[in-house]
Order: C-alpha cells, then sequence, then structure tokens
C-alpha cells in the first residue's frame, strides 16, 4: 500500500468523510484509514499514535475506527501486514541465487527505511508487554511471511537445484535471522555487502554453484586452456626449430 503526505500533514482542509455502506466496510475509508495510522506513526512514534488522531487523519469517524478495530495496535498491524504483503513476497527469475540476493535485499529495505519498517519494530516492542498482540503478531506476520521466506527454496527444490530433503525452515532462519537480528537488537548497518554474504554463505552451505561464479570460473578455465595450448604449441615449434 502506498505511503503519502495526507492533506492534514501539509495544513491543507481535512480529508472528505468517508462513509462505510449497508454492504458492509468501505474499502476507501479503510485504505484512509491504514494511511493515517502509518503516517502518524512516522510523525509522532507509537506512543503519539491515538485512535482520534487516525480518524481525524483519515477523514473518518471515530466510531467508525472502533466498528473495525479494537484499538490502535489493531490497526497499524492491520497496515503492516497488508504492506508485507506486498512488498516481501520473494521474486521468481527461475534462479535461486538471484532471487535470494533480491529478496534480502527487499527485506532489509523494508525493516530500516519504510513506514512500514517503523511500524513493524513499534509492534515488536509493543508486544513484549502485551502477550495477545504478540500471538497475533505471531500468527498474522511472523507465520505468514516464513512461508513466503521458503518460496525461493522450494522452488529450487521443485527445479531440483537443491536437494528434496533440504530443512528450508532452518535455512531460511539463517538467512533472514541476522537481518532481523541488525535491525532489532544490535543496530548494526544491513546492506546489501551483508546480506549478499548472507546468501553465499547459504549457496556454500547447499552446494549450489552460483550461475555468476560459475560464468566467472568457466571463463578462467577456458583462458587456462587456451594459455596451456599455446604453450604446448610454442614448445613444439621450439623443439623442432632445435632439432
Amino acid at each position: 500500500m502506498k505511503r503519502g503526505s495526507t492533506a492534514a500533514a501539509n495544513g491543507a482542509e481535512p480529508a472528505a468523510r468517508h462513509h462505510g455502506n449497508r454492504h458492509g466496510r468501505s474499502e476507501q475509508a479503510r485504505q484512509a484509514v491504514l494511511e493515517a495510522a502509518d503516517d502518524l506513526l512516522a510523525e509522532k512514534g507509537f506512543a503519539g499514535v491515538t485512535v482520534e488522531g487516525i480518524a481525524a487523519r483519515a477523514g473518518v469517524a471515530k466510531q467508525t475506527v472502533y466498528r473495525w478495530w479494537k484499538t490502535k495496535t489493531d490497526v497499524l498491524l492491520d497496515a503492516f501486514l497488508q504492506d508485507a504483503a506486498e512488498a516481501l513476497t520473494p521474486p521468481d527469475h527461475g534462479d535461486l541465487a538471484r532471487d535470494l540476493r533480491a529478496h534480502l535485499r527487499q527485506l532489509a529495505e523494508f525493516l530500516t527505511r519504510s513506514d512500514a519498517g517503523a511500524v513493524f519494530r513499534a509492534l515488536i516492542g509493543h508486544a513484549q508487554h502485551d502477550p495477545v498482540f504478540a500471538a497475533a503478531l505471531r500468527s498474522g506476520y511472523l507465520d505468514e511471511q516464513r512461508r513466503r521466506d521458503r518460496l525461493p527454496l522450494e522452488r529450487a527444490v521443485a527445479r531440483g537445484q537443491l536437494g528434496a530433503g533440504l530443512d528450508t525452515a532452518a535455512e531460511i532462519d539463517q538467512l533472514v535471522g541476522p537481518v532481523y537480528h541488525r535491525v532489532l537488537v544490535t543496530a548494526e548497518p544491513v546492506d546489501q555487502a551483508f546480506t549478499d554474504r548472507l546468501v553465499e554463505a547459504f549457496l556454500r552451505r547447499a552446494h549450489v554453484a552460483d550461475a555468476v561464479d560459475a560464468v566467472d570460473i568457466a571463463g578462467a578455465a577456458g583462458a587456462a586452456d587456451a594459455a596451456g595450448a599455446v604453450d604446448t604449441a610454442g614448445t613444439r615449434e621450439t623443439g623442432r626449430g632445435r632439432g
């Protein structure tokens, strides 16, 4: 879901109010609420977000928000889950190394630089003090994201690039776990060089030849063979000359 500044943030007139209908939620109003929640969290932090503020920013009545969500954390969780589903589904290029590199780079970018990443960090903090919400976060995001994270490995197994007995859950923990650890614990950089090293370590563990490396190795081997052929030919010519 695209996050952008709202009219209220720019000092303009409040957005027109959105109304539901007798058939259920108004999708326009729902999206406005989710976007408002993200915007306010990015501007004010978790403590500064209120249902009243979300309603005012979205241009809906407070009662409308409460009709759909019980608390502000429920709104923020819904916003985050939608963003994660859109941004964190791994690509399918037909190449394991390329897919993993792209996915880990996107995960790092999502968690460290997007409004949705700020929402996630706030929700993780809140979950430490609310076991019920922690369970909802695990079932709503972590379980589903782990399923998405495994997709590149499962596709590679189907192509025969990885063995069918591979423990994909354990391997994914070793691939994405360090990213979350740096984001949530150490605050160390999570740059492309770091995520690429995680992928390279997995490829070595799984004995998978990186397509790029394979081309380089083949090229080097070909050059060595050609050089050897030239040397051999030169030796023959020299030998004939001496004879």
